[in-house]
């Protein structure tokens, strides 16, 4: 998702803009990563100083819950990133850096058989493991 797409999904649901907010955006567009929120407070502080932990968790958990962002945990803490709005596909997630690797099959594909009376609402598939930068460290 585009910050600018982001933007207007936050005008829509109702949230007023703001230029935290829309730094907090521009930070996780130039990242194709998970970041957490400790990631995301060093880069604002230089910008707003004494911005709390409250106000990150408050706006990252709204961007969430809404569609702006997606969430996975790794290794015990909340990581975010931009959600994708493109084609069905899940993601390979490095558990040091966070990076993260489309995966365009769909293990739906083969485990919908076994479910053929259930009715299936939504689905998550997530590898972890380290990318290839980390693994020579």
């Amino acid at each position: 998702m585009k910050v600018e797409e982001a933007l207007n999904l936050l005008k829509r649901e109702g949230y007023k803009y703001t230029d935290k907010r829309r730094d907090m955006l521009y930070f996780f567009s130039s990242e194709d990563r998970y970041r957490t929120a400790k990631d995301l407070i060093e880069f604002m502080e230089p910008n707003y100083e004494g911005i709390s932990f409250d106000t990150i968790y408050r706006n990252l958990h709204m961007f969430n819950e809404i569609g702006i962002l997606e969430a996975t945990d790794l290794n015990g803490e909340k990581h975010f990133r931009m959600k994708c709005h493109h084609h069905h596909h899940h993601h390979f997630i490095c558990s040091e850096c966070g990076v993260t690797k489309e995966i365009r099959s769909c293990p739906m594909d083969n485990i919908q058989e076994e479910l053929l009376n259930f009715a299936i609402e939504d689905h998550k598939f997530e590898i972890y493991g380290r990318c290839p930068e980390c693994q020579q460290l």
